[in-house]
């Protein structure tokens, strides 16, 4: 028996195998009869940020791939890259492009579909946390007190470093309404990142940039009321909350396949964001704040009535009532806190 004939036979086993197993059995190819039935669900899959390497190129590689380079650095690390020419062919960097404009897409709701996979990194395009820290609790996405913040905000120190998220172009570097030094970079997996309040750009509009390149240095510039980076993720104009992709605390991305749903995306951030919030809440909170240490109160003892305390905080016993919500012949409790202003 020759080599051919023997290499068949190994090849058949298992085929062969599962025929005995199914013996009589009629196996049937059962298609999904939805688009939306083949998005498949992919397991999380955390990946590290990527910081570039401080170092100089020192030389640049050819590989088998006319549009893929080996890029050798002088501390003896080396990444692949895409060639610009290759990324300049497409469509993404063209089409519903602006370089003034939040959002150049005004694409209509109806449109979108409702289940997106993205692939966010792979073996050519990677990944670096925009700023890692802690996401302010009042800045995060999503209703605050009835108006929406399309982004996370993430406190920091003026000039600290600020990195692209992923590889892609520079749409918008400019001062914009709100957001006071932005940048915008559209990247290869056709999202959006928005990076406000910046003290300084380091690139403009048409750059290109990796993941991991210093695109500024986080500021309070626009309307802001502290240093901290205001980051958004957009998809065709629409806003989603970021941390549906980066554990900020920990600097990973969660997912290397991400499945973008339509009920995550925001149906009010074709519009530019509205930065009067973040005033309004500091003035919301300070007044919270002035009106809790406005308040006394009073512990009830032996002996007290309602008449009592009231002549002793110079108020009413209806007042006491309206602001306790009690009655004026409900039982006083020794222990119980009654509020006298």
């Amino acid at each position: 028996m020759n080599r051919i004939a023997i290499l068949t036979i190994v090849a058949c086993l298992p085929l062969c195998a599962w025929a005995q197993n199914h013996s009589g059995a009629t196996a049937a190819l059962i298609f999904p009869k939805t688009e939306t039935e083949i998005v498949p669900r992919f397991p999380k899959q955390p990946v590290k940020s990527l910081i570039c390497s401080e170092s100089d190129p020192i030389d640049t590689l050819d590989t088998q791939a006319d549009f893929v380079k080996v890029v050798l650095y002088g501390d003896g690390t080396w990444k692949y890259i895409k060639t610009k020419e290759y990324s300049e062919d497409k469509d993404l960097f063209t089409s519903y492009w602006n370089t003034s404009y939040a959002d150049p897409y005004r694409i209509a709701w109806d449109s979108l579909p409702s289940h997106n996979p993205i692939m966010l990194v792979d073996s050519l395009s990677h990944y670096a946390c925009p700023y890692q820290g802690k996401v302010n609790p009042r800045g995060k996405f999503g209703p605050r007190r009835g108006r929406r913040h399309q982004g996370v905000d993430l406190p920091l120190a003026t000039g600290a470093p600020i990195y692209a998220t992923f590889n892609g172009k520079v749409r918008v570097s400019s001062t914009m309404k709100g957001y006071g030094n932005i940048v915008i970079i559209r990247h290869e997996n056709g999202l959006e990142t928005f990076y406000g309040h910046l003290s300084k750009r380091n690139v403009e509009s048409g750059d290109w940039v990796n993941a991991g390149d210093v695109i500024g240095l986080g500021g309070n510039t626009g309307r802001s009321t502290g240093p901290h980076l205001h980051f958004e993720t957009r998809y065709k104009g629409y806003a989603f909350d970021p941390q549906w992709l980066i554990d900020f605390e920990t600097g990973t991305l969660r997912h290397r396949m991400f499945v973008l749903k339509k009920k995550y995306l925001s149906q009010y951030s074709n519009y530019e964001q509205n930065f009067d919030d973040e005033f309004k809440t500091a003035e919301e909170d300070a007044a919270e704040e002035a009106a809790l240490k406005a308040m006394k109160w009073h512990t009830v003892k032996s002996g007290d009535t309602l008449g009592k305390i009231a002549r002793n905080n110079g108020t009413t016993v209806n007042a006491l009532c309206r602001l306790n919500g009690i009655k004026s012949t409900s039982t006083l409790r020794i222990g119980q806190k009654i509020r006298v202003r």
